[in-house]
């Protein structure tokens, strides 16, 4: 094993042990999905760094997180990471990417994406994760029911259960009372829906959290960057 490689295993391992609660269930069930759907769901374009890091601080932080144990799981599938810009870090323990840095386009030009740095995304996720804790019992068993069997179905196309998931977000953004601006309180809705939909089928664990990735990168990128650099 590489020596990035190394240190990335570790920093997944410490991260999930500082955030594992007492409370925790130590037995979770899993199950196996096939390869195709697998290939599928790691699929990534190098672009979506911050997103990953984001959604996995944020399982870590949050309460109620029955499938943490299998948390790991997402780098060693290769979901966690992308292979564009594999994260490891520096003799001075800064976090680094292989030098390709990720950016998104933006009036037809390509602006570069912030360095990504593990404490402050930490600190965002938890923020994020405490309001999560907050509306986790309003979201009703029904959404997350209809997730389950949307995620389930393995010949529903990446497309189609993105959309499935945008429209259960801005249906739960209407339903429920907030004092948050629209974008934070849908971004912590997708993120919350991830975990609730982890929570009652942990087998799916890989592709709800690339799916999420996917539908946050697509919406809610240029937000996630401005809250990196305020």
């Amino acid at each position: 094993m590489f020596p990035c490689e190394t240190r990335k295993s570790q920093w997944v391992q410490d991260w999930t042990n500082r955030a594992r609660t007492s409370d925790l269930k130590q037995t979770v069930t899993s199950c196996s999905i096939s390869e195709s759907v697998m290939e599928q769901d790691i699929y990534s374009n190098g672009s979506d760094h911050m997103e990953r890091m984001l959604l996995f601080a944020f399982l870590a932080e949050s309460s109620g997180c029955e499938f943490r144990e299998q948390l790991p799981s997402l780098q060693s599938q290769g979901v966690l990471c992308s292979v564009k810009d594999a994260l490891c870090y520096d003799s001075d323990g800064e976090l680094q990417t292989d030098g390709n840095r990720s950016g998104h386009l933006q009036n037809g030009e390509l602006v570069p994406d912030p360095e990504v740095n593990e404490a402050i995304v930490r600190t965002i996720a938890a923020q994020l994760a405490e309001i999560g804790d907050q509306l986790d019992k309003q979201i009703k068993a029904k959404v997350v029911n209809d997730l389950v069997q949307h995620f389930l179905n393995e010949n529903l196309p990446r497309e189609e259960i993105t959309r499935c998931l945008s429209q259960a977000v801005e249906g739960l953004a209407r339903a429920i009372p907030s004092d948050l601006e629209q974008e934070k309180a849908m971004l912590v809705l997708a993120m919350l829906l991830t975990k609730k939909v982890a929570n009652q089928m942990p087998s799916l664990l890989q592709r709800v959290f690339s799916t999420t990735v996917n539908y946050i990168s697509q919406h809610f990128h240029n937000y996630i960057v401005r809250m990196l650099r305020e």
